[in-house]
């Protein structure tokens, strides 16, 4: 049932979105000419490596420290704007469909930090018991870029305690309600300040 809901959700949002996505993947390449798309390596179930996929909001020259830097700057105002609203995720529907993500669940980190909040994070392995997430209980309490781990581990494990069809839907429901928030003040920043630095 899970995976049903996850995969015709995720056609569903992609088929309907379908010119947004097109309008973003214009603006991410007429920024400033480098690739629409940015894909990493991610910890997926059980600890498992997968490639997860982004819209690029961040300058191509920083694909190569992108695996153990934890911010860096974007420096175009639409790629910022893109990435305060969270739409840069939209491509991970691809990796909904491929089962390697669920649209609600745990963030997915890269292999080097992993290994770090390990050791140091007490209950971090738990949160690889179910399939990460585009959106998690974590994000829709403000926990998303340069937040608390120990905070979102707690979000994720309590997550993991309650989750059901019913909370995914009040997860994504919350998650839309913020997205079309962020759209608006992000849009209103922009021409106010300069884009902020972000975590991968």
């Amino acid at each position: 049932m899970e995976r049903a809901f996850n995969a015709g959700l995720a056609l569903a949002i992609g088929f309907l979105g379908a010119p947004l996505w097109l309008l973003l993947a214009a603006g991410v390449k007429l920024s400033d000419g480098g690739p629409v798309f940015f894909s990493q390596v991610r910890c997926g179930l059980r600890g498992r490596r997968f490639r997860l996929y982004k819209f690029r909001t961040l300058p191509v020259s920083a694909a190569a420290s992108g695996d153990t830097a934890w911010r860096v700057e974007a420096r175009r105002p639409f790629l910022g704007w893109l990435r305060r609203t969270g739409l840069d995720e939209t491509p991970q529907l691809w990796n909904v469909l491929r089962g390697e993500m669920n649209l609600v669940g745990p963030r997915p980190e890269r292999p080097h930090f992993v290994d770090r909040f390990r050791r140091s994070v007490p209950g971090y392995s738990r949160r690889m018991e179910i399939r990460p997430g585009i959106t998690g209980w974590a994000q829709v309490h403000g926990l998303r870029g340069d937040t608390s781990i120990e905070r979102r581990v707690g979000y994720d494990l309590e997550y993991l305690a309650r989750r059901s069809l019913a909370l995914d839907a009040r997860i994504l429901g919350r998650t839309f309600v913020g997205l079309l928030q962020s759209a608006v003040a992000g849009r209103q920043e922009s021409a106010e300040s300069p884009c902020p630095s972000t975590h991968l």
